[in-house]
């Protein structure tokens, strides 16, 4: 499949709200070849996960998951998902910060508070229900690959913008950084 090109904070598209995929429509081929384009796109760019308005489709998949990522070499391993259609449900109040980058805001780290516990729900490629309860880097990766599909990106979560700035800065030791974030 081709890796596809991904687009930038500032381009308009980021900021749209993506529309739900009717369920009878997710094991059509245009389906099934935006969700390999996405794979393929996010394990090209080394991405923890990838949102298909990131590629310009406003449309409500996200991918996400590796076992070892050089851009988090200390997070845990995230199980390749595809969900379409998500919510998200926080089971308790407690966020966290930590850092976050993303492939569209690329060479940039910011400290984002996340909900340390929550549930999700959404479709898998082939149409089946997944319902999952995770935590901790996992239900990061969730949250913020979902806010791609209602037009948000991570800078719009920052509360403190002292833990905000460039990768290189940041984290000069960090190993296989790849150019673009």
């Amino acid at each position: 499949m081709p890796i596809q090109t991904i687009l930038k904070m500032g381009d308009p598209r980021l900021l749209i709200i993506a529309e739900k995929i009717p369920l009878e429509l997710i094991p059509t081929s245009a389906v099934q070849l935006l969700i390999n384009d996405l794979l393929d796109t996010m394990y090209s760019a080394n991405g923890a996960g990838l949102a298909a308005p990131q590629i310009g489709v406003s449309k409500q998949v996200v991918v996400f998951g590796f076992d070892q990522n050089p851009r988090y070499p200390n997070a845990e391993a995230v199980p390749e998902t595809i969900l379409i259609n998500p919510a998200i449900t926080p089971l308790s109040d407690i966020q966290d910060e930590d850092w976050e980058g993303c492939l569209s805001v690329p060479g940039l780290r910011a400290k984002v508070p996340r909900y340390r516990h929550i549930r999700y729900q959404g479709y898998d490629r082939t149409g089946n229900a997944i319902d999952r309860t995770v935590e901790g880097f996992h239900a990061r990766v969730v949250q913020h690959e979902c806010d791609h599909l209602i037009g948000k990106l991570y800078p719009m979560r920052v509360k403190d913008f002292n833990h905000f700035g460039f990768t290189e800065v940041l984290f000069p030791d960090l190993q296989d950084r790849p150019a673009e974030e």
